[in-house]
């Protein structure tokens, strides 16, 4: 889960029925003085639900071993499916860069019309990437970035640093009338670049707290197991901290065990990603867990919309542009009490 330095957000339009979508509507209207014959910019071609031309899109993933993975496919296949002129085809996914290679080059034999790709590693299937395009087959990056643009036509994704910062400013603004608050984070894979990003979009939201003091940090590895086992690790060394930062909804299950094994409810829990058992969680609010930033991955549906936009040689509804963006990221939205059932049919298992 990477994201580029340049962020570009879509308002929820004809294109996109997904949440997490901000920025306000682009209105492009006419004025008295356009003649007649002259074209005006929203009567330009944008993709909606109207069947058009027929488009296979080729998807290949990463396996499905973590509950946001898994939600990447639901969601692609859930948006194919709304589309009668759309055609899906779907490799069994991999985490062996050289198997997920074999079946994208699986799907340009094949000769597909656009390419969505999730890729276990950016760095080392940019190559792939390229020899798409290079078939004349347009690639839409999800997520995790290609080394080059030349390796993709649009990337969409989500927003690692802005995650981070969001968490850190929704726990700044509930300790803020507190004197010298303790924060603790529960961060993922210290060797992922998104763990990094999380942390540092963090970190820049607390210096706005000065009455704020993040005192510890640990790592966990983005599973149920580890999540127990450092959480408890931690609660442990500090005993007493007014707020938590998990970096993701599935650890934080585990979290949320030590936690309660613990006896523990002293202060308030922010996870990360948006998970159902969360949003449960936070509806119920007889909990730690307050809030949880999302890391939508209704993005895979988003990423179908937009290939198959590229498959029709259309752009995007509310955009002016004859074509898509190259590239899109996703807002990172906190959703506690105040919102949960907005966003509760978006949660992933």
């Amino acid at each position: 889960m990477q994201h580029p330095d340049s962020r570009f957000t879509s308002r929820r339009g004809l294109l996109f029925g997904t949440a997490a979508m901000g920025a306000g509507a682009l209105l492009v209207g006419c004025t008295s003085n356009e003649s007649d014959d002259e074209p005006a910019a929203n009567d330009q071609p944008a993709a909606d639900d109207k069947p058009g031309k027929q488009v296979t899109i080729g998807f290949a993933g990463p396996q499905a071993d973590h509950g946001w993975l898994n939600a990447i496919n639901d969601n692609a296949k859930s948006r194919a499916k709304k589309y009668s002129d759309v055609t899906l085809e779907i490799t069994e996914g991999s985490n062996d860069t050289a198997a997920q290679i074999g079946q994208i080059e699986t799907l340009i034999n094949k000769k597909v019309d656009v390419l969505v790709v999730l890729p276990a590693d950016g760095k080392a299937l940019t190559q792939v990437g390229l020899q798409a395009m290079r078939a004349g087959i347009p690639v839409v990056n999800l997520d995790r970035i290609f080394n080059t643009p030349q390796a993709y036509r649009c990337w969409i994704g989500g927003d690692n640093y802005g995650m981070g910062l969001n968490a850190g400013h929704y726990i700044g603004e509930k300790l803020k009338g507190k004197s010298a608050a303790r924060v603790i984070e529960l961060a993922g894979l210290d060797n992922l670049e998104l763990t990094q990003q999380r942390t540092k979009g963090f970190d820049d939201a607390l210096k706005n707290y000065p009455n704020i003091k993040k005192v510890a940090r640990q790592a966990a590895e983005f599973t149920v197991e580890s999540g127990q086992a450092k959480m408890a690790q931690l609660l442990q060394a500090q005993s007493k901290f007014d707020a938590l930062w998990n970096h993701d909804d599935d650890q934080g299950v585990g979290a949320l065990r030590a936690i309660e094994q613990a006896g523990r409810d002293d202060f308030l829990m922010v996870g990360g990603a948006g998970a159902l058992s969360a949003f449960q969680a936070i509806k119920k609010d007889d909990g730690v867990l307050k809030a949880t930033v999302l890391y939508p991955p209704t993005m895979a549906a988003s990423a179908i919309d937009l290939a198959r936009a590229l498959g029709q040689g259309k752009g995007i509804g509310g955009l002016a542009e004859f074509e898509i963006p190259a590239s899109l990221t996703l807002y990172s939205a906190v959703v506690d009490k105040t919102n949960i059932d907005q966003y509760m049919s978006t949660g992933f298992k």
